[in-house]
Parts: C-alpha cells; structure tokens; sequence
C-alpha cells in the first residue's frame, strides 16, 4: 500500500513540483485547493493531473481541515497553500493573515487533537529577515517589512511551539526566492524573461520595471521542493533554510537575461518610480550550510543556470511548439 502525503496548494508552481515529485517516489498524492476552481496548467504541464487526487479544502476552515486529515490519515503534510504575493499582502493584509496563520494553527490544531504521527511542512519565507548585511541563518534578526512577512513570522513561531510544547513532528523550511518554468507571469523574473523573449522576436515595446538595484538569493523551485522533503522526513526535526547562499541584482538579472538572447537591455527597458514597493528590501541572501551539514542538500542551480533553464522552455512553448 503506497504511503500518503497531502498537498495543501497543489497547484501552485511549489506545489505542482511537490507532486510530481512524490509521485515518482511511489507516493499517493491528495493535493487541495482552496475553491472548487481548479486550475490545473501547472499540473498539466508536468503531465501528472490525473495522478494527483484533487479536493477542495479551505485551510481557514477547521472543520475542512480537520476532515481532510482524518480521512486521508496521510505520512506526510506539506503546506503550500497562502496568498503568496508580498506585494498583494499591502493591498489585502486581513486575507494574507488568515490564508497564513489561521491555516497554519488549523493544521497544527487538527493534528493535536489526534495525536497526529507523520511530518508536517511549512513553508516559510526569507521575507522574514528584512533586509540582510550577512547571508541569513536561523539566529539572524527578524524584521518585518510586509504584511505576508509578519504572517510567515507567526506561522514559524507556531510550528516551532507546537513541535517543542505538544511534540508534534512539524518543521518550517524558510525559503528564499525561486523561481521555474512554471512560475506566475506576475512575478518579476518571468516577466523579465517573457519580455525580453518578445523582444527578441520583434515585438518593439520597452520592458516597463522599478528598482534595479534590490538584491536577492534567486534559485530553483524545482531543486527546492527536493529540500523540503528531506527536511519533513529528517528524524533531527529542524528548521531549516533553503537558498542557493548567492544573491544577485535585479540589474544582474537584467542584464544576463537580455545578454543570453544577444539583445543589451539599456536599449529595452524603463525605470518607472511608480514601480518601487513600499517599504522594500534592499538585499537579502541566505544561509543553507546546516541543510547541508545535517541533509546534504546545497543548491545545484546558480543564477545563470537559471536563467537560461527559463529562457529555454518559454521559447520551446511559445516560439517553438
């Protein structure tokens, strides 16, 4: 009988890695969204939405979430499942809290009361350490720009009590940025690879972006869900981060990505103002050398890597099908 892991956001470009994955190691995947909507391109794209067991359940919902766990009874839990824009999270602080915190303590709630014995994941998120001098650990100071930050603060915080006080096998991976293939075209590195494409094939309008010189630790979502499950499955129970430990310029990213189509982006692009976030961080690069001390995991992928894995499969499916 093969073993059980719940997807909670299956669909997103985390989850949809996530469950391929499992999959391939003879894992029964239930994935979850949070509304009969089902968008399932990501799941299609990677050929597996007839492999995975699809229900609705809204995390916010204790009773959902509570039958969801009963019934399935699943060995491992990972959740993936939050309104997952830092942007957004300004606009809509009250919903980026529920999807964040009030999922997190209904998992941790639910899996108390029955005395829960698999491994539950959550993702958490470098957003919580602000802007870094130094690359990130798990000591570093905490400081909260966002509302989605101080969400994910809360959701660490919880998991880590719930492990300590109630014994529960719960663990947070906090992940720095990454990105895939299947990544959302709201995000700025798809729409940074999406446009100089266009541009490289003729269209003649000017990549519009804000603030070039912000800093991060970019990565590979495929590389990270790999991560997350040696995390969930280590018997040392910790926290961990998951990052590449090399942080670029948006400028960088830029200018790498035009350059790898022949094209020099100061011929292509605007710097709008209007663009720049509020309260923005500035630089912020992790520390993954006790992932790879205790779970031998450092991340293979670097930036220019990256870079052309996206370059390539965006003009095999647009420009080349």
């Amino acid at each position: 009988m093969k073993p059980i892991a719940i997807v909670f956001g299956c669909t997103g470009q985390d989850g949809s890695y996530l469950c391929k994955s499992l999959i391939e190691k003879n894992f029964e995947v239930i994935g979850t969204t949070r509304t009969n909507n089902v968008n399932l391109k990501r799941l299609n794209t990677l050929g597996i939405a007839d492999q995975v067991d699809i229900i609705a359940c809204n995390l916010e919902n204790s009773n959902q979430t509570e039958n969801t766990i009963k019934k399935y009874n699943p060995r491992e839990i990972y959740n993936l499942s939050a309104q997952s824009s830092v942007g957004d999270s300004f606009k809509k602080p009250a919903e980026t809290q529920r999807s964040i915190v009030d999922a997190t303590l209904n998992i941790l709630e639910v899996c108390r009361e029955i005395n829960f014995k698999g491994n539950i994941f959550f993702a958490g998120s470098s957003e919580i350490f602000g802007s870094t001098n130094k690359p990130a650990n798990l000591t570093s100071k905490i400081d909260l720009k966002s509302p989605y930050a101080t969400a994910k603060y809360q959701s660490y915080l919880l998991s880590k009590m719930y492990r300590e006080i109630y014994k529960i096998n719960c663990v947070t991976g906090i992940l720095f940025n990454h990105e895939s293939p299947l990544r959302d075209e709201r995000f700025v590195i798809k729409k940074i690879i999406n446009a100089a494409i266009k541009i490289k094939y003729g269209n003649k309008e000017r990549l519009t972006l804000g603030n070039l010189s912000i800093k991060r630790d970019w990565g590979y979502a495929k590389e990270y869900v790999e991560a997350m499950q040696l995390i969930n499955r280590s018997k040392l129970n910790r926290d961990y981060i998951i990052c590449t430990g090399e942080s670029h310029s948006l400028r960088t990213i830029v200018e790498k990505t035009f350059e790898q189509l022949e094209l020099n982006y100061l011929e292509h692009i605007i710097v709008s103002k209007d663009l720049y976030r509020q309260n923005e961080i500035e630089n912020s690069s992790g520390d993954y050398r006790s992932l790879q001390e205790d779970l031998g995991w450092k991340a293979e992928v670097k930036i220019d890597e990256l870079i052309k894995k996206l370059i390539t499969e965006e003009i095999t499916n647009k420009y080349q099908s």
